[in-house]
């Protein structure tokens, strides 16, 4: 039977810290943007919850709202804008953006100094070498989470499902920075559930509801759920939870697992990048 990685606790014992950090500063306090292109409902929510944790940690908070059907041009230029506002230290343009929108060149023109998703290639190359002060949000979180419970990645064999830019390949180079040896699978990997059983730590990242069930993982196995579904008006994961939790040694709830922490590491890039400036 799993032991729940508690993503709510840990997230709140790394706000608290941030919080703790903030009030010490002399001269000031972090500022965050996020940008929201138009209004995603689900976008709306999402931003809503980091002012939330801004304002419990001690970080000023803007939202700058543009038009659903703002050019590319003038988006690139609000981002020159932010870049050049000394007293914005980090900022984030909400996804998802418009079709009109070149989202690789948008990420691309953050200064990479407050680049808080960690997402401009400059910050994506110093991950890949083990030495990024900002480091992705939702993968940071996965490690700040194993930490937590003292679940140690050197020499284990990691399996990350799933490819993204903004989870899966990042953390599988973190992974191998802590000395793991990880596979990366994904949508044409034939044979997926044979690699998923060679998992000592297994990491679903695909947003496919139930994907990964207790036939396709190993006994023992530390089973870490990035996938947010809503299934039958209820929130899921990737994982089948039930069936896998009677045979993993650790496993994350959804929501609860790691939503949280993702928020909670931003608040700390957020902090670093005031420190960094």
């Amino acid at each position: 039977m799993a032991q729940i990685l508690d993503g709510k606790l840990q997230a709140a014992t790394i706000r608290e810290q941030v919080k703790e950090r903030i009030s010490a500063i002399q001269d000031g306090c972090p500022c965050m943007a996020v940008v929201q292109v138009g209004n995603d409902p689900a976008s709306t929510v999402y931003i809503g919850q980091k002012e939330k944790a801004c304002q419990f940690v001690g970080i000023d908070f803007r939202r700058v709202a543009l038009d659903e059907n703002i050019s590319q041009q003038d988006m690139l230029a609000e981002i020159d804008l932010l870049n050049a506002d000394d007293s914005v230290h980090g900022f984030i343009v909400q996804k998802p953006l418009p079709a009109q929108l070149n989202d690789h060149e948008i990420v691309s023109r953050i200064d990479p100094r407050k680049d808080i998703d960690c997402l401009n290639p400059y910050n994506v190359g110093l991950v890949a070498e083990g030495r990024g002060a900002l480091l992705p949000c939702t993968p940071a979180g996965v490690i700040a989470l194993l930490d937590a419970y003292e679940i140690t990645l050197r020499g284990k064999h990691c399996v990350v499902v799933g490819r993204s830019s903004i989870v899966g390949k990042p953390l599988a180079l973190m992974m191998l920075n802590r000395d793991a040896t990880v596979t990366t699978i994904h949508s044409h990997t034939i044979g997926m559930a044979d690699f998923c059983r060679q998992a000592d730590i297994l990491v679903v990242a695909v947003g496919k509801p139930n994907l990964i069930t207790a036939d396709m993982i190993k006994q023992g196995c530390v089973l870490v759920d990035v996938g947010i579904n809503r299934l039958d008006g209820k929130l899921c994961g990737d994982v089948d939870y039930e069936s896998c939790f009677e045979k993993a040694s650790y496993i994350t709830p959804v929501p609860g697992g790691v939503g949280p922490m993702t928020v909670a590491m931003l608040m700390a890039n957020g902090l670093k990048a005031w420190e960094c400036r």
